[in-house]
């Protein structure tokens, strides 16, 4: 296990080309080693009011927590950000408002993560091929998991953007979370699907594993802008050193 974990990260989010309103916000916090990507839906400002409720939510959370209540107070602000949102949409007349999430965090020599929704964690780590961390909850992720899709091919499906939990979305948050040990050479991509749409497990794993930590997010970044750009997009790498 590893301790005093050293890291290095890079973080980038743009509009895109066909959107008028960033609706993602991401949040880097590498001295309380949080880093958070959220997606919000509901039309612009309401999609931008979930999102960056999301982040605004972690970021309040008190800066010298040690690990296991850093864990606990994350979760809890996640729950509080669902509440606010829900009780926006309530006094906007019942709209639908929400945001994805990918809550990333550091500490002890292990990562942890919490998600809801299609924004995606991935790890690549020396000498092995990229890996998903994370399980999309969309209507497409179950084809997937039935074997009957790749999840490449699931972008492409007329059901791709359709998640099916959301902060802000259903009476109870649902959360999955995921943790492990960090091992020196790790590098973590958290992302909006705005990149996931348009990079390929083989594309960014072949950008991962060639650019270094100061122009990757960029070049993540420009790899969907080439592609269409027709989504707002959020790109965060994290390196363990």
């Amino acid at each position: 296990m590893m301790t005093g974990t050293r890291i290095r990260f890079s973080a980038t989010t743009h509009v895109g080309y066909k959107r008028t309103v960033n609706e993602d916000a991401i949040l880097t916090l590498p001295d309380q080693r949080i880093w958070v990507v959220a997606d919000g839906m509901g039309g612009h400002d309401a999609g931008d009011f979930a999102s960056h409720t999301v982040v605004d939510s972690i970021a309040m959370i008190h800066p010298d927590l040690p690990p296991q209540e850093l864990i606990r107070a994350v979760r809890q602000a996640l729950g509080h950000a669902h509440e606010l949102i829900l009780a926006e949409a309530q006094a906007r007349g019942g709209a639908t408002i929400g945001t994805t999430v990918v809550a990333f965090l550091i500490a002890n020599g292990h990562f942890a993560a919490f998600w809801a929704g299609d924004s995606r964690l991935y790890r690549l780590q020396p000498g092995a091929s990229i890996e998903m961390l994370t399980t999309d909850h969309s209507m497409v992720a179950g084809l997937v998991l039935e074997g009957q899709i790749s999840w490449d091919e699931a972008e492409f499906h007329p059901q791709a953007n359709t998640v099916t939990r959301a902060v802000g979305v259903g009476e109870t948050l649902e959360l999955d979370k995921i943790r492990g040990e960090l091992s020196s050479g790790d590098r973590f991509l958290i992302c909006s699907d705005g990149l996931s749409k348009y990079a390929s497990f083989d594309v960014l794993e072949r950008v991962l594993s060639s650019e270094p930590i100061e122009t990757v997010a960029d070049r993540l970044q420009q790899i969907a802008l080439d592609g269409g750009g027709a989504d707002n997009i959020s790109v965060i790498v994290i390196d363990v050193l």
